[in-house]
């Protein structure tokens, strides 16, 4: 598995030595899941504001939000 090194701040590190203290899981346990979670947010944003730009461009007509029919 590939590795990454990070500097943190002091804050940073007590706060995920706390953490990672407390509920037994490692500081990567920690870190990998904050980086996973802002890739995924990040990745939407992205996608979003692409197809918006891409609707955007299209010129067709805009949908109203009435008449969209949500899933159950």
């Amino acid at each position: 598995m590939p590795q990454i090194n990070l500097r943190v701040d002091d804050e940073t590190e007590r706060r995920l030595q706390y953490l990672s203290a407390r509920t037994g899981r490692s500081k990567t346990f920690y870190a990998t899941e904050a980086l996973t979670q802002y890739l995924d947010e990040n990745e939407d944003y992205l996608l979003a504001k692409d197809a918006l730009e891409e609707f955007t461009q299209s010129n067709d007509d805009a949908i109203d939000l009435a008449d969209v029919v949500w899933p159950a």
